[in-house]
């Protein structure tokens, strides 16, 4: 397996770009385009093969923009900004769909569900995970996210949450069964969806876990990415540590899987981007087309017309997009 560059665009945003994430095929367009938040207060639209721009900025956030999602039908995406409201808008039109509200620092990283039926919402201070029904757009249910036994604060809580925890990012497993949220201390909560239950904590981590994300193919493996430098690789359902893994000169701030199983790809404060490859649980390659912190990295999903190979797209501080084939 191997990454080859395709395209770097520089300037793609007036500032900092924190967030990416692949808008799928739709029935009304044959092919995945590339979403792009930025503290430039702005997302953006990309398509995919030679990341020429798909439409103008898209505005509505009062500040920057932290994190994007989009719906597995490709029609509808969100994006959450450091003013705590999540945006709801139609790809093709970026008409406004839903405007959902949290207070201060309640909103950060987000998800659909496979099926799209929910948006998870990393509620940031509050501790707590917000499910909002897409069919509605009303919160469904609001998930606490306890700290784990035993642990010790080494910091005051955060306003608002008496736990202390701030939670950084949520992923949902490929059955839609578990959703997986990561948390300031290092921690990674594990709930069953259906019965709105924590099941366990998994620890290894003591500091800041940024990204998180489950493997495609087989629902009990998560991958996680901290500042610590290193990335884990879980038995979300033993609660169990498979593998540890580094090469990363500086905290790990973005994560994602290949869509055929084999691969994870980060993206580190050190600059770089990294291909691992999942047999050999180690670093096969390092991208440096970036000239600053490397807070994104996501793969294409597959599907659409004329897809032949797959796709990786990396953003960074240095207001620039990477597009790179994997094969």
């Amino acid at each position: 397996m191997k990454l080859s560059g395709i395209k770097s665009v520089e300037n793609a945003h007036e500032d900092s770009i924190w967030a990416a994430t692949w808008v799928p095929a739709s029935s009304s367009r044959p092919s995945a385009l590339l979403l792009t938040g930025s503290l430039d207060e702005s997302v953006r639209l990309w398509r995919s093969d030679d990341l020429s721009p798909a439409g103008p900025p898209c505005r509505g956030h009062a500040l920057g923009v932290v994190s994007v999602a989009a719906h597995p039908a490709g029609s509808v995406a969100a994006a959450v900004s450091l003013d705590s409201l999540v945006r709801v808008f139609d790809v093709d039109t970026n008409a406004s769909i839903a405007v959902l509200e949290a207070p201060p620092s309640e909103a950060w990283g987000l998800q659909f569900d496979p099926k799209g039926s929910f948006l998870a919402v990393a509620g940031g201070g509050s501790a707590t995970i917000k499910l909002w029904d897409t069919a509605t757009w009303q919160l469904a249910d609001s998930l606490s996210v306890p700290r784990p036994e035993g642990a010790r604060p080494d910091k005051p809580a955060a306003s608002g949450a008496a736990s202390g925890n701030f939670i950084l990012s949520v992923a949902w497993s490929p059955d839609g069964r578990r959703l997986a949220c990561s948390s300031f201390d290092g921690s990674i909560a594990i709930f069953d969806v259906s019965r709105a239950k924590l099941l366990h904590h998994l620890t290894g981590h003591k500091m800041p876990v940024r990204s998180l994300a489950f493997s495609p193919v087989d629902p009990r493996v998560l991958f996680t990415a901290c500042d610590d430098t290193h990335v884990h690789m879980y038995d979300a359902e033993g609660k169990s540590l498979i593998a540890a893994m580094s090469g990363h000169a500086g905290g790990v701030s973005a994560l994602d899987a290949s869509p055929d199983g084999a691969a994870i790809a980060t993206g580190s404060a050190d600059r770089t981007v990294r291909l691992w490859d999942l047999g050999m649980r180690a670093s096969v390659q390092t991208m440096a087309n970036h000239s600053d912190h490397v807070w994104g990295v996501t793969f294409r999903p597959p599907g659409g017309t004329g897809v032949r190979v797959g796709r990786l797209a990396s953003v960074s501080d240095d207001r620039s997009v990477s597009l790179y084939d994997y094969s």
